[in-house]
């Protein structure tokens, strides 16, 4: 298979098939090319079988499947770039988006920010050795010195929504440079300018309440998910003779005045509320008032809902000299960044700790939590939820001591001295410390302990999620049983251990013909007990199927292993399957790969028998299954001598 030209092979599974003319539909899953044929009598399977490459072609469920085993997503890869059939997300190894509708959320949002992580902590680190710089008189703020290094760092932040236009555009599958449009339109100068001024907006003579969206996040979001409904719909009604120009004009004259007459006024008006009630509190219940906002300050910037409560801090320093509302913000923003930082000492994987290093720097310093949230935080969860009951008690001991800042300053530790002339400042030291003890301290012994792997970015620049796995200590290929707790194995001798526990079956007996001839490897199949599924081996994850019914393994001998859950369970596009690890990820055996609800799949119609298949069995010494019985989770089900 390594000398396959798997460009040339595509191309001839497309001509064997009768063109893309005879192809409604195309996808694949584990070892799989499926494709959805117009008339089956077009194909020729006999010449589709003889390409090298191609292990055996079977005709089930309606598909016409071709069987390359383990590079079917590198054949899948090249069919997509010579024709206009596949979907970039179809059978990829990203696993399927399960939880509450908040975590799901949270992984949207993480998703679109990651490609630009690497940025935003750059800059992020650049403001804060820039504040540092002016606060102690190295570099003069009025220069232009200033200004320009200033600007390096800002823009990002400033022209944030374009960046995520980008990111958005790929995630829903939208022509990026509409969404890039759409997005400069939302921080174009004078759409800045009507935002501030007192004077009421309206479009076409409808009245329009304005906000100002740069550094939101939100929005543009919202406004990419809606583009792409649009251009869909554009695409299938309007002649192709005019349809290049006219989609994106018409997406453009509908999407920008639709976000700005919906977001703007929703977004306002629950900002509004929400500063009237957190105003409210602040004379009846100090305490309350700060430990919301200093629980809740960063989801309020997450949700754009901050932009109502600053013109209420800017107007309490014009008239009072200070601002009550700006009292638990050190809380919120230094509880987050001690989370980072706890990340920083906790995580195995590098290349997380190289992000949260400067996020953590540029939050404590600068007040900049954006390259702390969004690329540490929020993809880990806990971090966030930690960082946020630091913020809940630091900023209500801020707040019941009538802390304030005199100045609008960006929440930190160089901009402190703007918080030591109201109030009792020894409670708002107390009430930061807190936030960041408690925020550190939950994170550094309870949240997400990566493998090396674990915080890697897939080629689609989605974070992986935070494995699920049992705490093992370190093994090596040639000792896993040993760590599953079967013992020790003989040296040059790999064994592969049981994923589930359940009744084998002989490779011949299993309902599915590529399977059971052994075109794909030797191997055995199990009837599950339960729906846990666990890694049968220490080595690699090589690929995970974002439906969650099949990984990839391969160990550091060189052992490659497929665990397949049921028999043609990709058909169910991931109902009742919860992946737990994904591609590039360290798993040891023992480590848990998904979850799998057994009765979704046989009320569905399926098989469950569970596949454990030796894939590269022609390059070993021998590999050896057990003759059957029942198995237990971690029990030797296939010896391997490399």
């Amino acid at each position: 298979m390594a000398t396959v030209d798997y460009r040339s092979l595509a191309g001839d599974i497309l001509q064997g098939v009768g063109g893309e003319r005879n192809i409604a539909s195309a996808t694949h899953c584990a070892t799989r090319l499926r494709l959805k044929l117009r008339d089956d009598s077009k194909a020729d399977q006999a010449a589709i079988e003889k390409l090298p490459g191609v292990i055996t072609v079977m005709k089930a469920g309606g598909q016409f499947q071709v069987v390359i085993g383990n590079n079917v997503p590198t054949v899948y890869a090249e069919l997509g770039k010579i024709t206009k059939l596949t979907d970039d997300d179809a059978g990829s190894d990203e696993p399927v988006a399960h939880g509450n509708l908040f975590n799901r959320f949270i992984d949207l949002i993480a998703s679109i920010f990651s490609p630009v992580i690497w940025p935003l902590a750059a800059a992020g680190l650049l403001k804060a050795f820039l504040s540092m710089a002016t606060q102690f008189g190295w570099l003069d703020p009025a220069s232009q010195t200033n200004v320009i290094l200033a600007a390096t760092a800002d823009a990002i932040f400033y022209f944030l929504p374009v960046f995520l236009a980008v990111t958005a555009a790929k995630r829903f599958k939208t022509n990026q440079f509409t969404s890039m449009a759409i997005a400069g339109a939302l921080v174009y100068p004078s759409i800045v300018a009507l935002a501030a001024q007192a004077e009421p907006v309206n479009f076409a003579g409808i009245p329009m309440v304005m906000m100002n969206y740069t550094s939101s996040v939100l929005p543009i979001i919202v406004a990419v998910w809606l583009q792409g409904y649009a251009e869909r719909f554009l695409t299938r009604v309007l002649p192709s003779a005019i349809r290049n120009f006219t989609t994106p004009l018409l997406t453009l004259l509908v999407m920008v005045p639709l976000v700005l007459l919906t977001v703007g006024p929703v977004t306002t008006f629950a900002a509004q509320g929400l500063s009237a009630g957190i105003n409210a509190a602040f004379t009846f219940a100090p305490w309350l008032a700060g430990a919301v906002m200093g629980g809740f300050w960063q989801v309020f910037v997450l949700f754009g809902l901050h932009w109502g409560l600053v013109p209420g801090m800017l107007n309490e320093i014009s008239t009072q000299g200070y601002s009550l509302l700006m009292g638990p913000l050190l809380a919120a923003v230094l509880g987050q960044a001690a989370a980072t930082l706890a990340v920083l000492f906790r995580t195995r994987n590098k290349a997380r700790r190289t992000v949260a290093g400067p996020a953590a720097l540029s939050g404590f310093l600068a007040g900049i939590t954006e390259p702390a949230i969004y690329g540490v935080n929020l993809p880990l969860k806990k971090p966030f939820y930690f960082g946020i009951a630091g913020g809940v008690i630091g900023g209500a001991i801020a707040a019941a001591g009538g802390s304030g800042a005199t100045a609008f300053v960006f929440p930190s530790l160089l901009g402190l001295p703007a918080f030591s002339q109201v109030g009792n400042f020894g409670l708002q030291l107390l009430g930061t410390g807190s936030a960041v003890l408690i925020a550190f301290l939950l994170t550094f012994f309870f949240g997400p302990r990566e493998d090396e792997a674990a915080a890697a970015v897939s080629d689609a620049g989605i974070p992986v999620p935070e494995a699920s796995s049992v705490a093992l200590p370190a093994a090596s290929p040639a000792t896993a049983s040993a760590a599953a707790g079967t013992g020790a194995v003989a040296p040059g001798t790999v064994d592969i251990v049981a994923p589930v526990a359940g009744s084998a079956v002989a490779l011949a007996d299993v309902q599915d013909k590529v399977f059971a001839s052994g075109a794909m490897g030797k191997g055995l199949g199990i009837i599950p007990a339960d729906g846990h599924i666990y890694s049968p081996i220490t080595g690699t994850i090589k690929a995970a199927m974002k439906t969650g019914h099949a990984f990839g393994i391969k160990s550091e001998d060189g052992v490659e292993v497929l665990v397949h859950i049921g028999i043609d369970t990709v058909q169910l596009q991931g109902r009742g399957f919860e992946a737990a690890v994904t591609r590039g990820q360290q798993v040891r055996a023992g480590d848990l790969l998904a979850v799998v609800d057994l009765d979704v799949v046989t009320e569905a119609g399926y098989d469950t028998t569970t596949l454990v298949m030796v894939t590269n069995t022609a390059q070993l010494g021998s590999v050896e299954p057990v003759a059957g019985g029942t198995l237990a989770h971690g029990d030797t089900a296939i010896t391997v001598r490399v």
